[in-house]
């Protein structure tokens, strides 16, 4: 980790995030049961594996580059996630040979609502990271840097609520899913993003205490300057 220059960390983090979101939305067909250490058993898309690592990250990059930083790597899982969609949309339009290992029925059964799905997901994804930056900075501001735990739970709890809510209620909405599920989806989703974001806070601590060493920032407010 010697050699590693924070726009290096930077690109590394950013790139992990645009993975997460992007795969996130094209894998969210497929639903799979979880039973959590014995006590409650979630029915989950998979999309849901990867997209809470998205709020770890953007948490992380807020801690240790700013708010201005993490803003910039919200707009581009934004701009990615329309390229992606860009793609897919001509893809489903390419008429299949008759030798194709996957058919355009096939095609389409796996990314016929994917123009749906991530346009709910993007107007989801946008409200709820913007909320979780500005939240994640209000709880630093007030608390001089301390207490990371604090910042890093409640932005997450209150963004993660508020995108599972839009999501769920726009797919219903163009009847991607069925009203009746909405509430279970939502207990199953937002209860699992929930238990991520506990679980994850000793991983943040580490993360960010290891950055903090290494790019010798002493004092709890300090962030790393990146030139644009």
């Amino acid at each position: 980790m010697k050699n590693i220059s924070p726009g290096t960390l930077y690109l590394i983090l950013t790139s992990l995030f645009i993975t997460s979101l992007v795969t996130s939305n094209l894998i969210f067909q497929k639903f799979f049961q979880w039973n959590a250490f014995g006590l409650y058993t979630f029915e989950l898309s998979v999309g849901i594996i990867a997209y809470p690592i998205t709020f770890l990250i953007t948490d992380i990059i807020s801690e240790i580059f700013g708010k201005k930083a993490a803003s910039k790597v919200v707009l581009a899982g934004l701009f990615a996630s329309a390229f992606a969609l860009l793609i897919i949309v001509v893809s489903t339009g390419a008429t299949a040979t008759e030798w194709s290992p996957i058919s355009d029925s096939e095609f389409k059964k796996v990314f016929g609502f994917t123009f749906i799905a991530v346009g709910a997901s993007l107007a989801a994804y946008l409200l709820a990271q913007l909320i979780d930056v500005h939240i994640f900075h209000f709880f630093k501001k007030i608390t001089k840097g301390k207490h990371l735990w604090i910042r890093n739970n409640f932005s997450t709890f209150t963004s993660q609520m508020v995108d599972t809510a839009t999501v769920l209620a726009l797919l219903c909405s163009f009847d991607v899913l069925p009203w009746d599920s909405f509430w279970l989806l939502f207990l199953n989703g937002y209860l699992f993003k929930f238990l991520f974001a506990l679980l994850d806070t000793p991983i943040i601590y580490l993360i960010v205490n290891l950055l903090r060493r290494y790019y010798n920032l002493h004092e709890k407010t300090a962030e790393v300057e990146l030139k644009w």
